[in-house]
């Protein structure tokens, strides 16, 4: 399967099931059990910052910056029913709102060395070309502008619970695509090491600033903890997410 079409793949289904994800993993909130913006200051004072959000699903990552002051937001999303709910979600917004359906791979008209801030939260990770949207980002941003960006951390599929045991059931180190099992293998997502992010990141011409995989277990374990995809139980083992932040040299 091509890189076309898997991403006709993942469209395809992202259609399907977009609703379930409308709201979920948004700023600032940068994943599952991992700290978030309120906790880390990662984007510092956003007022008069130009924001450009990779993967900005139904908008509630750009209605959480156009109400901390950001002076444009900006998105792209793979999918139409996602573009059309963030467009409704974002509406009301006083500052200009500008969304995109199209790939990351792809640049749909953006404008060049133009944002200060570019993230992308729990998204770029679907990319099928990560060098080819890294450096689309890294045109996109000003000198100096930074990229902050979450996922799921590359050990978290590698580990599986059976009974009350969990053992490494794929290797860390075989990179590439794969069917995802979370999704029930109807969408292809490439499996890539932590470094490869990194590494991807300086060919790009980024320098990295933080790096952070931290875990934050809730007070109470909630019902059924053990059956999540992202179980704290799990979390107490290895990370669900990690972060990292970015700046254009």
């Amino acid at each position: 399967m091509d890189t076309k079409e898997m991403l006709e793949m993942n469209k395809g289904s992202w259609e399907i099931n977009a609703e379930r994800f409308f709201g979920r993993t948004a700023l600032p909130e940068f994943g599952p059990l991992a700290p978030n913006e309120e906790d880390l200051h990662l984007f510092g004072d956003v007022s008069d910052k130009k924001v450009l959000d990779i993967g900005c699903g139904s908008g509630h990552s750009l209605q959480y910056m156009g109400g901390r002051g950001a002076k444009e937001l900006w998105g792209l999303d793979l999918t139409t029913k996602q573009i059309e709910t963030a467009n409704e979600l974002l509406q009301t917004q006083v500052v200009p709102v500008n969304l995109f359906e199209s790939a990351m791979e792809d640049n749909p008209g953006l404008p060049m060395n133009y944002f200060d801030i570019a993230y992308s939260i729990y998204a770029l990770g679907w990319t099928v070309d990560l060098d080819k949207t890294l450096s689309n980002i890294h045109q996109y941003l000003k000198p100096g502008g930074i990229l902050i960006f979450s996922w799921e951390h590359p050990l978290h599929d590698r580990v599986k619970r059976v009974d009350s045991t969990y053992y490494v059931d794929k290797s860390y180190l075989n990179e590439g695509p794969e069917y995802n099992e979370a999704w029930h293998h109807e969408v292809i997502i490439y499996h890539r090491k932590l470094s490869t992010y990194i590494t991807a990141l300086i060919r790009a011409g980024f320098e990295v600033e933080n790096v952070i995989d931290e875990v934050v277990l809730p007070d109470k374990v909630p019902d059924g903890d053990e059956r999540r995809w992202y179980s704290v139980d799990k979390a107490r083992l290895i990370p669900a997410t990690f972060i990292m932040k970015a700046r254009k040299k």
